[in-house]
């Protein structure tokens, strides 16, 4: 019997978290086809946003790194609550990432890599994806960084 998503994280030590709602008028998440969208993420633990400020000032890259993990593990929580469980991805299609960092700041896809490698950690060969990383001005909440995602799920 092959290794699930769900044996992965346990082995690992991590737990998803409990996926949030919305922040605003929009929703978490869409479903169209065999296509999920999950809205931007943050990274949110249990007691709410645990990186906030801008890498190159009050951040550092391995806090970058650290912020986006931990964002992956609430897009996976997301994917998790839409698709009916982490069994039923069939590949983590695409991350957007958005690094709010100092203008000089350029290691953006460094930081970003904190998602991805989780991504293939989690998920196996269906973790790599397509994906551009970005440095912005500020993020919502002062969070250090944002991350969406698409997911292919499987149909019934």
């Amino acid at each position: 019997m092959s290794e699930t998503p769900e044996d992965r994280l346990k082995n690992m030590g991590l737990e998803l978290p409990k996926a949030s709602g919305a922040a605003g008028n929009y929703v978490p998440y869409v479903i169209t086809g065999n296509q999920l969208f999950i809205s931007g993420q943050g990274p949110v633990g249990p007691n709410g946003f645990e990186y906030t400020g801008k890498i190159g000032d009050t951040k550092t890259l391995e806090d970058g790194q650290a912020a986006a993990r931990l964002t992956a593990l609430n897009l996976l929580a997301q994917a998790k609550a839409a698709a009916g469980g982490l069994d039923r991805i069939v590949r983590c299609v695409k991350l957007g990432g958005f690094v709010n960092c100092m203008p000089d700041f350029a290691d953006q896809p460094q930081v970003i890599n904190g998602a991805s490698d989780l991504m293939v950690e989690v998920l196996g060969e269906a973790g790599y994806h397509s994906r551009f990383a970005v440095g912005v001005a500020n993020l919502p909440f002062d969070m250090t960084v944002e991350i969406d995602a698409v997911f292919e799920i499987k149909t019934d």
